[in-house]
C-alpha cells in the first residue's frame, strides 16, 4: 500500500446505507469520511400542517425505532401548552412501550450484525423470536408494532385491563427466560448487579461468546473515542446529564445543542456546547453509574467492548424495570386527561427529548394556532456520526482512527448501532 491511499467503501444493513470513505497513511486509518447521500426531508413535509400530523407521520421515520420518534413528539408538542396535565398510569405506560422498543432492537442488532461481523454464525431465527415477543408485549398497550401512534397530546388512547396487564407480565418474564437460555445461562437478576467483567465472562451464553472472541482477536481496546457522553431523556430508569470520562454533572439543557450542515452528506452534524459526545446505551450506564459497565470501563475505557456489554446488558436491566414498571400502574387513574386548551388554538414552542435505542433523541416544534411552521428531528446517529475534521473528528470517526483495515473499522462503526433514515430523515 502506498504512503497516503483513499478508499470507499459503502455500509448496508444501517436501516439504510452510508459510504465510509477511509484516508490511509502508512497502512493505517488516518481519517474518515462518513457521508450520508439520501434524505426524505420529513422536517419540511412536518411545516404548514396540523400539530397532530406529527403524531401519524414521525412514527414513520424509522422502521425500528419509530415508538421513541412518537413519545419525542407527543413531549414536544405537550410542552407548548403553559400547563398540562400527564397521569402516572399514562406515563408510565409510555415508558414500558417505549422500554420495549429499546429491547427489541439491542436484541436484532447483537444477533443480526454484531455476531457476524465479528466471525461469529448470525442467528436469524434468535433475534426474530427476541423481537416477536416483546412487540407483543407493546401491541397489548399499543396497538400496531411498528408505527403505533397510541400517544396523544394529554396521555394515551389504551385502556388496559388487569387481564392484558397479565399478559404483559407473562411476555416480560418469557423474554428473560429466552435471555437466560440464549444471551447469558445464568441468574440475570443476579447478574445484573454483579461488579466485575470476570462473573460474566465465567458464564455461557451468546453474550459471553462475544466477549470472549472480541478478547481473542485483541478487540478490546479499539473503538475509543473522547470518553465524552451525553444523555437528554430522562425517565424513571435513565438520568440526565454528561459526563466526561467518570465525571458526571447532571445539569444540561437542549438550546446549547448547535446542528450544522455539511458539505458533502446530507447527514447534520450535532455538538454541545460545540464538543461532539457519545449517546446511547454506554452514555446511560455511565450516567447511571452501572457497577458491571463501570468496571468494563475502567479496564477498556470507551471502547467496542465496553459499548458490546452495555447495549446487551442494557435489554436484561430493562426487562426487569419493565416488570417494576407494570406492578406501579394503578389503572384506576385515566389514560387520557384532556387539556384545557384545543391544540388547533394553541401558539409556543416545545421540544421532547426521550431515550431512543441508540441515544438522545429530540424534537423541537414551534406552533402557530395549532400550524406547524418549523420542526427539527436530531437523532443518536447524527450524535455518535457527527462529521468533524482530521484536526476534531466526531466520535464514530475517532474511533476508526489508527485501525489497519476497513473490516475493522465497519466492525467498530457498527457498534454504535447506526440508523441511516433516522440519520438524515
Amino acid at each position: 500500500m502506498s504512503k497516503k491511499v483513499t478508499v470507499a467503501k459503502l455500509i448496508e444493513k444501517i436501516e439504510g446505507e452510508a459510504t465510509l470513505k477511509f484516508h490511509f497513511v502508512h497502512e493505517k486509518i488516518d481519517f474518515v469520511d462518513i457521508v450520508f447521500s439520501s434524505s426524505r426531508g420529513i422536517e419540511q413535509i412536518l411545516k404548514g400542517r396540523p400539530a397532530q400530523d406529527a403524531l401519524v407521520i414521525n412514527p414513520r421515520v424509522c422502521g425500528i425505532c419509530g415508538h421513541a420518534h412518537l413519545i419525542a413528539t407527543v413531549k414536544a408538542l405537550e410542552a407548548c401548552y403553559p400547563q398540562i396535565e400527564i397521569s402516572p398510569k399514562a406515563e408510565m405506560i409510555r415508558e414500558l412501550t417505549l422500554s420495549f422498543e429499546l429491547i427489541q432492537n439491542h436484541m436484532k442488532w447483537f444477533y443480526l450484525t454484531l455476531l457476524p461481523l465479528a466471525g461469529m454464525e448470525q442467528q436469524v431465527l434468535r433475534a426474530a423470536a427476541f423481537s416477536q415477543l416483546i412487540s407483543k408485549a407493546i401491541a397489548h398497550l399499543a396497538g400496531q408494532y411498528p408505527h403505533n401512534s397510541y400517544a396523544i397530546v394529554g396521555g394515551v388512547v389504551c385502556e388496559p385491563t388487569h387481564i392484558e396487564l397479565l399478559h404483559v407480565r407473562n411476555t416480560i418474564k418469557e423474554t428473560i427466560a429466552f435471555f437466560e437460555k440464549y444471551m447469558v445461562r445464568a441468574d440475570t437478576k443476579a447478574l445484573i448487579k454483579c461488579e466485575k467483567v470476570e462473573t460474566l465472562l465465567e458464564k455461557e451464553g451468546d453474550l459471553p461468546a462475544l466477549l470472549h472472541t472480541v478478547l481473542e482477536k485483541g478487540w478490546q481496546h479499539i473503538g475509543k473515542s473522547f470518553d465524552r457522553f451525553i444523555v437528554f431523556g430522562e425517565s424513571s430508569y435513565f438520568k440526565r446529564g454528561k459526563s466526561l470520562k467518570t465525571r458526571i454533572q447532571p445539569h444540561i439543557h437542549e438550546k446549547f445543542i448547535e446542528e450544522s450542515e455539511n458539505s458533502d452528506s446530507l447527514a447534520k452534524n450535532v455538538s454541545y456546547k460545540q464538543k461532539y459526545y457519545e449517546v446511547g446505551p454506554l452514555s446511560r450506564a455511565m450516567l447511571r453509574k452501572t457497577p458491571l459497565i463501570k468496571d468494563a470501563h475502567r479496564r477498556y475505557g470507551d471502547s467496542v467492548f465496553s459499548r458490546i456489554m452495555a447495549r446487551s446488558c442494557e435489554a436484561i436491566q430493562l426487562l426487569y424495570h419493565a416488570e417494576d414498571l407494570l406492578s406501579r400502574i394503578d389503572l384506576s387513574q385515566p389514560s387520557y386527561i384532556e387539556p384545557s386548551v384545543a391544540i388547533s388554538t394553541v401558539s409556543g414552542e416545545g421540544t421532547g427529548s426521550v431515550e431512543a435505542a441508540r441515544g438522545s433523541l429530540i424534537h423541537k416544534v414551534k406552533l402557530h394556532e395549532g400550524v406547524i411552521s418549523d420542526y427539527t428531528l436530531i437523532t443518536p446517529t447524527q450524535w455518535n456520526l457527527s462529521q468533524g475534521t482530521p484536526d476534531v473528528p466526531g466520535i464514530a470517526q475517532q474511533a476508526m482512527i489508527g485501525l489497519n483495515d476497513e473490516k475493522t473499522a465497519e466492525f467498530v462503526f457498527k457498534t454504535f448501532d447506526v440508523c441511516s433514515v433516522c440519520t438524515t430523515h
